[in-house]
């Protein structure tokens, strides 16, 4: 279980060095998040490797990773008083834009499971 939070934490610890280093305009986290996807992809882990039990136990306690947005958001909670306007308008669209990708996202992959599924 050490080793496979050592991948997790490695991983993020190398996007965060790369996205600094290159100047990328992705934050750290997400680039090791994606490496940890091609580590994941080439190494097939089995049902009980520790990656797995890890990131399962993180995804059960998924609420408390909340809570320190959950202040940021009280600590400006002034600012956001004032320019309530534009925080709601940009969440909605977010939102939008977020369902909408996964609403064709959803799609084409059920036209291509189908298209795979009917007998040649």
């Amino acid at each position: 279980m050490i080793t496979g939070a050592l991948w997790i934490v490695g991983c993020q610890l190398v996007g965060e060095v790369l996205a600094r280093s290159l100047g990328l305009p992705v934050p750290g986290p997400v680039v090791g998040m994606v490496l940890l996807f091609g580590v994941l992809g080439l190494r097939r882990p089995g049902e009980g490797s520790g990656t797995l039990r890890v990131a399962d136990g993180l995804l059960r306690h998924l609420q408390l990773l909340f809570v320190p947005a959950a202040v940021g958001v009280m600590a400006h909670i002034a600012s956001l008083r004032s320019d309530w306007l534009p925080a709601t308008g940009g969440l909605a669209l977010s939102w939008a834009a977020g369902l909408v990708t996964v609403a064709a996202l959803a799609t084409w992959l059920a036209r291509r499971r189908s298209g795979e599924e009917a007998p040649a």
